[in-house]
């Protein structure tokens, strides 16, 4: 029930002036207000609005009901207050916490006591992290919602229908009380939901039942699999004991036959020493036999040469002693006596007869020019080489190689102090060499293939006559280790560089060094002769490139250009371009009559070991540190690379022909391309 109070006033000025209350009292009932209602209303927790309405708490359906039994009239009622003087009130403290002392009474201390009381009051705050929640109520379905949704699930669309005809007639006809219209239960909300939970299981147990009976087909098929697999297992453990008792069986069936094979490599190892021995021989016997075809047509114009009338063992012996070429130089000089004096020779004084060899001279013309007019294979032009076959001659780096000037032998030098001779491209060893002390950092053929000299970094040079199968003579002079080497045309002198920053000549019939050049100041790491001419061509360390005249001993002329070391350097078969490599990479060509550089190429950043040209003078290879080989196509200025081995690249050459590539590398191995 609502109360109204239209207004409410004192009569009396005393303390005990009763209040005067007007209140709305219905006509119909006649039910004034109870005198004490001021405690009522208190009681009840009720309020009075702003209009002047006091809420109860009933719903207005209730006041509406009122309303309509009949009309209201106002009517005063009188109430007594008590008396309040002896009601003791309690004095409610300041609030301390934000107090600040007096004399304090600054903007920065209040703001700091403000900031504090803020912390303090998020310190409570953090504590009760207990928030209490009303209670949500949810409300009951209305039965006729509830029939309508029944009727919509179960299909039944005519009996909605005549449903919503008859309840919306009786509502609009007023035959319908809302209030008399309840919820349904809870029991049959429910049940209602119960029924949908258990739809929703039955469709969930049809889908455990779909994987289950896959997951019982997927388990029956893996137990077949797993069961052939396991007999597969057992065939092959089968298969492998069956295997090794073979391999073992054919193990002990090879160790039958390894003495008779050892028995077989050996005679096959001599015979092919017997074939180059006899080749050797039959070089030699060539040589000897020119000698006496000479002897015999100076004994027949009349010369009576000292040891011209020979046996054939004291001839071998003169031939070791000067070789073929001084022969011919003496026959040269008896016959330019011949000339001044046409009718009689005095014999030459052997008193007047040197050890020493003489230095040819320059007028010779190269016979190998003839190769300059042919060109490389399209292949070698285009960089399309492909490595043909590799083989494994060393287990340390391969520093060196030298092919024999005619036949198809190969010498490969190693860290390991040993020389190796193979027959390419087949790879068939010949001969191997042991005598130095150290690393062999050279090594060269003579121009006639029956000696071979080697360098090492034991500072000698060494000289291996085949015919003797074992080093003739060593020659030791140089300071430091010794770089490399080269044999005059001639075949009586060889060049040696060292790191002692010299270049020594050797003869070989007297066994001394006829000649040291100095000029370099660092150390000398190539050496060439020039071929069919007295001249030298080193490079050193020092970024220089020198030629020098092997007979005074004096430089010629030095180019200068290289900004590294120079590392290797060497002619073309003209001999009017030269072209190095330096520890950069940089490939220079140098035109000898012009002293000036024709051509530059950066093939770094790698070192450049060697350098070579081909024999018709268009192509330019180098062995690099990157493990590849580099070919200069000079015409087009193309630069291609071979790659193929493991480590760095040591040396290259090419065969007579200019056909393929032999290259030597780190990793202890020789690899043709073609």
């Amino acid at each position: 029930m609502f109360s109204f109070y239209f207004g409410a006033g004192f009569e009396g000025e005393g303390e005990d002036t009763p209040l005067a209350v007007w209140s709305v009292v219905p006509i119909a009932t006649g039910r004034p207000l109870p005198a004490n209602s001021r405690g009522r209303v208190r009681e009840s927790g009720g309020g009075v609005n702003g209009n002047g309405t006091r809420a109860t708490g009933k719903p207005n359906a209730v006041m509406s009901e009122e309303q309509e039994d009949g009309a209201f009239y106002l009517q005063q009622v009188t109430i007594t207050e008590e008396s309040e003087g002896d009601y003791q009130y309690e004095e409610i403290p300041a609030d301390d916490d934000i107090s600040i002392p007096e004399g304090d009474e600054s903007l920065e201390n209040i703001v700091k006591t403000i900031e504090q009381r803020n912390e303090d009051l998020k310190a409570a705050a953090e504590e009760n992290d207990l928030v209490l929640v009303q209670p949500v109520c949810q409300r009951g379905e209305v039965i006729d919602d509830f029939l309508r949704n029944f009727l919509i699930k179960m299909g039944m669309m005519k009996t909605l229908d005549c449903f919503q005809i008859e309840w919306y007639e009786m509502l609009q006809k007023g035959l319908l009380k809302l209030q008399n219209v309840g919820f349904v239960p809870d029991v049959y909300a429910q049940n209602q939901l119960l029924e949908n939970e258990v739809k929703n299981l039955k469709k969930d147990l049809e889908n455990c039942k779909i994987a289950t009976n896959t997951a019982v087909e997927t388990l029956v098929k893996l137990r077949k699999e797993r069961d052939f697999h396991r007999m597969h297992h057992k065939r092959v453990a089968q298969e492998k004991n069956r295997l090794i008792n073979d391999i073992k069986r054919l193990k002990k069936h090879y160790e039958s036959f390894e003495p008779t094979l050892s028995k077989i490599k050996e005679k096959y190892n001599t015979a092919i020493k017997q074939k180059m021995l006899t080749s050797l021989e039959k070089d030699r016997a060539l040589v000897q036999v020119s000698g006496l075809q000479a002897t015999l047509r100076a004994i027949e114009c009349g010369w009576n040469l000292p040891g011209a009338m020979t046996s054939g063992n004291k001839g071998h012996n003169e031939c070791k002693k000067d070789g073929p070429s001084q022969r011919a130089l003496a026959e040269a000089r008896a016959l330019a006596e011949a000339k001044e004096d046409k009718h009689h020779c005095d014999p030459p004084d052997d008193s007047t007869k040197q050890l020493d060899s003489e230095f040819p001279v320059d007028t010779r013309v190269n016979p190998y020019l003839a190769q300059m007019k042919g060109s490389p294979s399209n292949l070698l032009r285009s960089g399309g080489c492909k490595l043909t076959k590799t083989l494994k001659v060393h287990e340390l780096a391969v520093s060196c190689l030298a092919l024999h000037p005619r036949k198809q032998i190969l010498v490969t030098g190693s860290d390991e102090r040993l020389w190796k001779m193979w027959s390419i491209p087949n790879g068939d060893i010949i001969m191997t060499g042991e005598g130095h002390g150290d690393w062999l950092s050279g090594c060269c053929f003579h121009p006639s293939g029956n000696m071979l000299a080697t360098t090492s970094g034991d500072k000698t040079v060494k000289i291996w006559d085949f015919a003797k199968v074992e080093c003739a003579f060593t020659f030791t002079g140089h300071l430091h280790a010794v770089w490399g080497c080269s044999w005059h045309s001639c075949g009586d002198f060889i060049a040696s560089c060292s790191m002692d920053n010299t270049i020594k000549i050797w003869d070989i019939n007297s066994k001394r060094c006829r000649q040291t050049l100095r000029g370099h100041v660092d150390s000398v790491n190539s050496v060439e002769f020039l071929p069919f001419s007295n001249t030298l061509l080193t490079s050193a360390a020092d970024k220089t490139i020198s030629l020098w005249d092997a007979r005074t001993g004096l430089c010629a002329q030095t180019f200068f250009g290289h900004l590294h070391s120079c590392n290797d350097a060497t002619f073309n078969l003209k001999g009017d371009t030269v072209v190095s490599c330096d520890s950069y990479g940089i490939l220079k060509l140098w035109d000898v009559r012009k002293v000036a550089i024709m051509l530059s190429v950066d093939a770094g950043p790698h070192p450049g070991n060697q350098v070579i040209f081909h024999p018709s003078g268009q192509l330019v290879v180098m062995a690099s540190n990157d493990g590849t080989v580099k070919i200069l196509d000079l015409p087009s200025g193309q630069l291609y690379s071979l790659s193929g081995h493991e480590d760095a690249v040591q040396c290259v050459l090419f065969d007579h022909k200019g056909e393929y590539v032999v290259s030597g590398g780190s990793d202890g191995t020789i690899r043709l391309w073609t």
